[in-house]
């Protein structure tokens, strides 16, 4: 009877491990992925102010994810290498 326990409670405890190592990577992906669509509004709104002065941010993937992993510092520094480049094809 006290090897069931045992074996019961080794198996809740590899479960718990085998949770811990895998949940903490999607919380990071799922952060990534929230921080991406937030960049992608962040773009959409740097757009619609911009159009005004004929500014304009291409809102693709790899924009979004920069905003998303730079945050602010990201859309200035997109913002800074658009004035910088210039218009491209």
């Amino acid at each position: 009877m006290d090897l069931n326990i045992l074996t019961y409670l080794a198996c809740i405890c590899f479960i718990f491990i085998i949770g811990r190592i895998f949940i903490v990577p999607i919380k990071k992906i799922l952060k990534l992925i929230f921080n991406s669509i937030l960049g992608g509004i962040i773009i959409y709104v740097i757009n619609l102010i911009g159009a005004n002065f004929g500014f304009h941010i291409g809102l693709n993937i790899v924009n979004s994810v920069i905003i998303g992993l730079l945050g602010l510092p990201g859309a200035v520094c997109l913002i800074i290498v658009k004035i910088l480049v210039g218009e491209q094809i």
